[in-house]
């Protein structure tokens, strides 16, 4: 299951850093995963100050 980043984001950026797979990019407002290339690590649900991240 992939991960998925809510409204909560506020765009810190370090879950991106986190992801070993480069599966985070920066989206209109908050950051997005690509669910293709989620291997659902939860490192970025880890990294999350805010909890904006969360299993799907």
């Amino acid at each position: 299951m992939a991960y998925k980043i809510s409204d909560e984001c506020i765009m810190c950026g370090g879950c991106a850093a986190q992801c070993p797979v480069g599966a985070i990019k920066e989206g209109d407002g908050k950051y997005e995963i690509d669910p293709d290339l989620c291997i659902s690590c939860g490192s970025c649900e880890a990294q999350c100050p805010v909890g904006a991240i969360a299993e799907e």
